[in-house]
This record gives C-alpha cells, sequence and structure tokens, in this order.
C-alpha cells in the first residue's frame, strides 16, 4: 500500500521547459511511474528535439510551443493540454535560465529577463493551472528551485534574486491554497551534470580536473556531480499522494553541499 502511493497513474503532468536536461528526467520518472506528460518550450525547434528524445526512450507525450512569459500563451497552452489530455493534477515550473554577469555590468534588461523567465514564468504557469486543480480537488505544483535560492555567489544577483523569489513563491501558493488539497513543493538541485555543465567538468591539459570541477567536489559530501536521473525519486514523491501533507517546503537535492562547510585548508 505504502508503494502504491508513489504511483501516477492517469495523473496529468505539464513540465515546461522540459525538452532536455533535468526537465526532461524529470517527464521521464513521472512517465514511468504512470503520468500522462505535457511539456512546452519556447520554439518548435526544440519542441521537435524533445519530441524526438522521448519517442527514443519509448515514451509517449505531447509537447507545444509556448512562452512561459506571456499569460495569454500560458492559459492557451492549458486549454490545448486539457483539450488533448485532461485536466493537470502536475505542474513542474522546470523553465529557466541564467546570465552569470558580474552585477555591475549586467544591465537592468538582462536582470529583467532573468526574472521575468524564472520567476515571473512560474507565477503565471501556477496561477494557470490552479483553478482547474481546485475543481479537481486537489493537485501538485513542483518549482524548480536552486540551492541559490539559499545561497549567494558571484555573477549570478538576477538567477540568486529570482529562485530565493521562487521559493518564497512555493510558500506563498502552499498557504493560500492548502485548503484545497494543492501541495506546492520546492525541488532545489544541486551542481548537476548536464551537457550545459560538460565544460566545467573537463580533464585540463596536465590530467587534473577543472579548476570549478574541483571545488565542487570539495564543496560536495557525497564526492560527486549530481545527474538528472538524482532528481526524479524526489520529484515523483512530491508529484504523488506520498507528499500529500508535505507543502510549502523545499527539497534539496545537492548531495549535502547546503549541509557542508567545507574541508579545512590543508
Amino acid at each position: 500500500m505504502v508503494l502504491e502511493n508513489f504511483r501516477l497513474d492517469n495523473k496529468i503532468a505539464l513540465i515546461t521547459g522540459a525538452s532536455y536536461g533535468i526537465g526532461f528526467a524529470i517527464a521521464k520518472g513521472l512517465s514511468e511511474a504512470g503520468a500522462k506528460i505535457a511539456f512546452n518550450d519556447i520554439n518548435q525547434d526544440l519542441v521537435d528535439k524533445g519530441l524526438k528524445a522521448y519517442k527514443e526512450a519509448g515514451i509517449s507525450v505531447k509537447g507545444y510551443v509556448c512562452d512561459i512569459t506571456d499569460e495569454k500563451q500560458v492559459q492557451e497552452l492549458i486549454k490545448k493540454i486539457e483539450a488533448d489530455l485532461g485536466t493537470i493534477d502536475i505542474l513542474v515550473n522546470n523553465a529557466g535560465i541564467i546570465k552569470r554577469i558580474p552585477m555591475i555590468e549586467m544591465s537592468a534588461e538582462d536582470f529583467r529577463k532573468v526574472i521575468d523567465i524564472d520567476l515571473t514564468g512560474q507565477f503565471i504557469c501556477a496561477k494557470a493551472v490552479i483553478p482547474g486543480m481546485i475543481k479537481k480537488g486537489g493537485g501538485k505544483i513542483i518549482n524548480i528551485c536552486s540551492m541559490m535560492s539559499e545561497l549567494g555567489r558571484e555573477t549570478v544577483s538576477a538567477y540568486a534574486s529570482a529562485k530565493g523569489g521562487l521559493k518564497m513563491l512555493t510558500r506563498n501558493i502552499a498557504s493560500e491554497y492548502g485548503e484545497y488539497n494543492i501541495q506546492c513543493n520546492g525541488l532545489g538541485p544541486g551542481y548537476i551534470a548536464t551537457p550545459q555543465t560538460a565544460p566545467l567538468r573537463e580533464r585540463q591539459a596536465d590530467g587534473s580536473r577543472h579548476p570549478f570541477d574541483a571545488f565542487i567536489i570539495a564543496k560536495t559530501p557525497a564526492g560527486r556531480w549530481g545527474t538528472p536521473e538524482d532528481l526524479t525519486g524526489p520529484a515523483v514523491f512530491l508529484a504523488s499522494e506520498a507528499s500529500n501533507f508535505v507543502n510549502g517546503h523545499i527539497l534539496y537535492v545537492d548531495g549535502g553541499i547546503l549541509a557542508y562547510i567545507g574541508k579545512q585548508p590543508s
């Protein structure tokens, strides 16, 4: 009976920005647990790339082009998904960007763009699915937060501001809509090995680790980078009935970085 609480059979899940990477891995995990999957991305090329990857993985999905910062487009997206699959039970707010620019060199335009995609877009998507969840008697919203929801770091002022805001949006949704059996939680990845981070993990000409790679390994009690698959179990938990009394929580999947002060210099 306990394991059945983790099943997602016939649940409708929307994972935003899930053509590849973390979003793709989470969608795959939810599908393996029984959910019907819809995803979006910003343009048709990315959606086609995602559809091909899902087909190769043997996963049936529906893919849509949608800019999550455009409220009208998001409302139309939800209508299409409801017509194609049914009312959304699970929203994974995964879409996002990062711009690594020193704060005093960053334009206000670039700062606003990160906030718009990484925070305002999540608000728009959550706002769009909550009415259907209320009518259906409940739902799950999972916001992809970050260790930067807790920590600052050089060159990520906009990203950290957005992810810190997303942590509080998560708690506010939980506070405002918990009475409708809607659970809103955050999933906070640590440093994850993806194609985007591959250059930071390449061995140097002398065989040594990349300085940033060495830094992350030293800061992580697990002694390794995470994989997208490390996020699938936590995502299934937060999407399932097993987490029905978990609300407003941020689950950090970081190998222990946030718990660790670091090694003493030798």
